[in-house]
């Protein structure tokens, strides 16, 4: 996999999302998701959300993914520090 395919694998599961992806070694992935659809939701769940549009291929394609999970108000407050 590449950290363009996993980007379009996460966006068609959260369509709204803001969504980046890096690799060192194709195998060992990171990912920053903003989205509002985070928004009250704990980083467990937000992280299942993500790892559910992934479905089967964690573990086997993508052997490790990083997550950075925000919501647009969360990301704003990060970036005014």
């Amino acid at each position: 996999m590449t950290p363009a395919e996993i980007k379009h694998l996460i966006m068609q599961g959260l369509p709204a999302a803001e969504v980046h992806v890096s690799s060192h070694d194709g195998t060992h992935f990171e990912a920053e998701v903003i989205a509002s659809s985070f928004s009250g939701k704990p980083s467990l769940a937000r992280h299942q959300m993500v790892y559910a549009t992934l479905g089967e291929r964690m573990g086997r394609e993508i052997h490790a993914l990083s997550l950075h999970t925000l919501t647009p108000d969360e990301r704003q407050r990060q970036q005014s520090r």
